[in-house]
């Protein structure tokens, strides 16, 4: 049930486009194909062996990973709920 303005199942819509967003996003960033590298491409570590057998391609050392997981996650915060707060930022 909606309440307010809303029509009849907007909540819903919005939640599933927040899913279809998030999938497509983390979609996008399954970038591990081809060979994987022996140093890591930002700081040039070197990418432990067990790394390189786990996931396909990788490019980044451990650290850099989670650095660069950090920014993405810093600068994709979506507000779809249109509060006051996010009216006012």
């Amino acid at each position: 049930m909606a309440s307010g303005w809303a029509r009849e199942g907007a909540v819903q819509e919005q939640i599933e486009s927040t899913i279809k967003d998030a999938v497509e996003r983390a979609r996008s960033e399954m970038q591990h194909t081809g060979e994987s590298l022996t140093h890591c491409e930002w700081c040039d570590e070197k990418i432990p062996e067990a790394r390189r057998k786990a996931i396909p391609g990788v490019r980044l050392c451990i650290t850099c990973q989670a650095e660069q997981e950090e920014e993405k996650s810093a600068a994709s915060s979506i507000n779809r709920r249109g509060s006051k707060d996010s009216q006012l930022r």
